[in-house]
């Protein structure tokens, strides 16, 4: 700690997610040590990041693409329990395992430029000023809202994935699930089994994918992310440019007619909502399953975004600024992604801070 009462680390990480322990684990490989070199702050209350947040019908059986984090598999999950147990124990053991020292609950609350070269990190515990930075916040936390016409005068409920409280919460009623992807196919199917009639639409026609979604695949759909990063636009997500899985209870859920999608709604009325073309569908509960946004608000004073929208990275290394690494944005949003991303980070922090302490390195 300095005379100004701000404690001096080589690398403070933001998040204790898939892309939060990911860059702590090869931190700890690369020699730093937690709580001198590097320090991991997060403001969930406890291990498991995102995922300890999820509804309990979500069970372990049904995670699409959960990845072992670095170093420790995942074994001996049931895939009945639900998959906020079961990840957040694995998350707690890992943590453990590793002695990474995760501070938390902490919110961090700027980043901005500090003294000699360093950032100011300004959190709920104090001040950090550091070398680099590791971004993993992820998306969790900010929830995103369409807004249309009417929206305020529904007197039903309206809620979004993110407060999702897991099928029985709409038994007998009639619910309106907006979103195609992944979430809200899942809490369509769920929905429909208890509820009195449901609705599904959509912006676009959702797309299902056929056949097993091999490695070349998953290179393509991650390089079309990651082109979007590379122009500095706000990433989609890679489930997004997928498609969505088709399994037996998918086939299932369109043969009796659960996922007969409507397009967008025109407008929102007090008892549901209407189309331009005289349909109108009435509802008691409207779900928003319409995903989430980077929760990147924290970096705004290192003014990183570029005009459209988005940060542009380098691998994972924000182009405005080398200190910065956002890990789990844009390509690196899948759990797998998340753990190279991780890797990747550490890597390329060491090289600028051996940079910083041997300068000789860099007229090699």
């Amino acid at each position: 700690m300095n005379d100004f009462g701000v404690r001096d680390v080589d690398v403070v990480v933001i998040g204790a997610g898939q892309a939060g322990l990911s860059g702590a684990y090869h931190l700890r490989r690369a020699g730093f040590e937690p709580d001198r070199d590097f320090v991991v702050l997060d403001h969930a209350p406890k291990p498991g990041g995102a995922w300890q947040f999820r509804w309990p019908s979500l069970t372990y059986g049904k995670v699409h693409g959960m990845h072992a984090l670095p170093g420790m598999e995942l074994t001996g999950a049931a895939a009945e329990r639900p998959s906020s147990e079961v990840i957040g124990a694995y998350f707690t053991a890992y943590e453990d395992a590793f002695g990474l020292r995760v501070h938390r609950p902490v919110d961090v609350r700027a980043v901005r430029e500090g003294a000699d070269g360093r950032l100011l990190v300004a959190t709920s515990e104090g001040a950090y000023a550091t070398r680099a930075l590791i971004n993993a916040t992820g998306t969790w936390d900010r929830p995103f809202w369409p807004r249309h016409p009417g929206q305020e005068t529904f007197q039903g409920r309206q809620l979004h994935t993110a407060d999702y409280p897991g099928p029985e919460a709409f038994a007998g009623q009639r619910v309106i699930v907006v979103g195609g992807g992944a979430s809200g196919t899942q809490h369509l199917m769920e929905i429909a089994e208890v509820a009195a009639d449901t609705t599904w639409v959509t912006r676009r026609p959702p797309v299902f994918r056929e056949g097993p979604f091999d490695e070349d695949a998953g290179r393509e759909a991650v390089g079309k992310v990651e082109e979007r990063v590379r122009l500095g636009l706000p990433p989609r997500s890679v489930v997004s440019v997928t498609g969505l899985p088709l399994n037996d209870a998918v086939r299932a859920a369109r043969a009796r007619g659960v996922l007969d999608r409507l397009p967008m709604f025109d407008r929102i009325t007090e008892h549901g909502v209407v189309w331009d073309d005289g349909r109108a569908v009435e509802a008691d509960v409207i779900l928003w399953a319409t995903g989430f946004r980077p929760v990147i608000g924290h970096l705004a004073p290192l003014r990183l975004r570029e005009p459209g929208g988005g940060i542009r990275l380098d691998g994972t290394k924000a182009v405005r600024d080398e200190r910065v690494h956002l890990v789990g944005y844009g390509p690196s949003a899948s759990t797998i992604g998340a753990n190279r991303a991780g890797r990747s980070a550490v890597r390329e922090i060491k090289r600028l801070l051996d940079r910083e302490r041997s300068p000789e390195l860099s007229l090699r």
